[in-house]
């Protein structure tokens, strides 16, 4: 039975069944927020971008351990992107990322997933007009959802989003619903913030 998280909160990673959790995939979505009036302009597809942080005792130690559109598999193997989705259009997962538990780096005790809106900047983009944004975590085996996120704030003037973090705890797997919005413009600049 999935858990529905609100900010903040923490749940363990496990099976229904009490078995051992593999592998998990984590789904990300989003939808634009309709625009209304006579005189709205339509402006470019808001492409948001799901990315993962693969850490070593809470820290990011190499820009190979961001795996992100434009490094699709962490050098593990462990921990894979699916692809990126340009416009989040469509019902589901935008975006999933899926994390092999048994076969991460022993040293990897958190992994940190995070969102920013692509060119934001540029396109004058922000979280304020996207809705229906949610992190969900499901074992990759069943499908079954373990426990999902939807973040339900109001997010003007923020181009990034950490979402939240799958962290080992005393050798078992648990996910945090962090929800912190940032004005971070590049899955870069929200790399430095876990150096």
């Amino acid at each position: 039975m999935s858990v529905n998280l609100q900010k903040g909160q923490k749940v363990d990673l496990r099976k229904s069944d009490g078995g051992t959790l593999r592998k998990v995939v984590v789904g990300l979505g989003w939808d634009e927020a309709k625009r209304g009036g006579l005189f709205s302009r339509k402006t470019a597809n808001i492409d948001c971008d799901a990315s993962a942080f693969v850490c070593e005792n809470g820290r990011l130690v190499s820009d190979s351990d961001i795996v992100y559109f434009g490094n699709l598999r962490h050098t593990s193997g462990a921990v894979i992107h699916m692809g990126d989705n340009l416009t989040g259009a469509g019902a589901g997962d935008d975006e999933q990322i899926t994390v092999d538990l048994m076969n991460l780096p022993p040293a990897c005790d958190k992994i940190i997933f995070v969102v920013n809106i692509y060119s934001a900047a540029a396109r004058k983009q922000h979280f304020g007009m996207i809705e229906n944004a949610f992190i969900r975590i499901f074992d990759a085996e069943t499908k079954q959802e373990l426990c999902k996120y939807n973040l339900s704030e109001n997010y003007n003037g923020m181009t990034a989003m950490v979402f939240g973090e799958i962290y080992k705890n005393n050798g078992n797997w648990k996910f945090n619903a962090i929800g912190q919005a940032t004005q971070d413009d590049t899955v870069r600049e929200l790399a430095n913030r876990f150096k």
